[in-house]
């Protein structure tokens, strides 16, 4: 069984990419964590249809967030990495109509549903941050949606591997070899809503026009530049988000 982490040297809160706490909210965070839970790489942290009993923030590794349709055809609704806050999209002690699944092993900081009003009453601040979150989440599935609402194959692709490279590099994932990238291109194209034929031949056509490059589960945007263009994508100012 791996070492539970103490909420005051979490790793996550060293990289730079999360907002600072208080002792006594760090604390607090501590005294609710019900303890980590390891996930297998394609195993379900929650599935469709479940009510689900606890709130997790993803501390290791990769997973998503789907929905399916009756006949079995997946959409990819947001790829979660470290820091994430996983439950609250979906209304408390209620079925939900999504799933997350593991895309990678990872460990899990587990919290009960019922601790979410605590959380609220005696830290507004966090409770604050929780919104935040949530908030945040629903943009990131909005610039979903324009990319496959309006943007070409080319566009989609170039849009999810630049915003998955920030986020990856900003939570520690990167090196000069580029950062960790598990996903596969059934992944990729059940995100943008595309064919795995399309989603192939457009990647391989990137790679050929020197955008980037992806060796041994490790993406580098070797043109970030024209990467940028192609995907109409213009950055702003990176800030720290919270960690519950």
């Amino acid at each position: 069984m791996n070492p539970q982490i103490p909420c005051k040297i979490c790793p996550l809160r060293s990289t730079g990419a999360f907002s600072s706490n208080s002792e006594a909210e760090i604390d607090f965070i501590q005294a609710i964590k019900q303890g980590q839970r390891q996930v297998a790489a394609g195993s379900g942290i929650l599935r469709e249809g479940d009510a689900g009993s606890a709130l997790f923030t993803l501390l290791t590794g990769w997973a998503f967030r789907y929905h399916t349709l009756s006949d079995g055809r997946r959409q990819i609704l947001n790829f979660l990495l470290p820091g994430d806050f996983i439950g609250l999209q979906h209304q408390l002690g209620q079925a939900s109509s999504h799933g997350v699944e593991a895309l990678t092993d990872i460990t899990l900081c587990v919290f009960p549903n019922e601790r979410l009003w605590d959380i609220y009453r005696e830290h507004p601040g966090l409770g604050f941050d929780l919104t935040w979150l949530c908030a945040h989440e629903e943009l990131i599935v909005d610039e979903n949606l324009l990319s496959v609402g309006r943007r070409s194959a080319s566009e989609r692709i170039a849009m999810l591997l630049i915003h998955l490279y920030k986020r990856a590099e900003s939570v520690g994932l990167g090196g000069t070899a580029g950062v960790l990238f598990p996903l596969t291109q059934q992944h990729i194209a059940d995100a943008l809503g595309l064919s795995l034929v399309h989603t192939n031949k457009t990647l391989k056509r990137l790679q050929a026009q020197g955008l980037y490059t992806l060796r041994n589960g490790r993406l580098k945007l070797t043109n970030p530049a024209a990467m940028a263009r192609l995907a109409d994508y213009y950055a702003l100012p990176l800030r720290a988000r919270p960690l519950i």
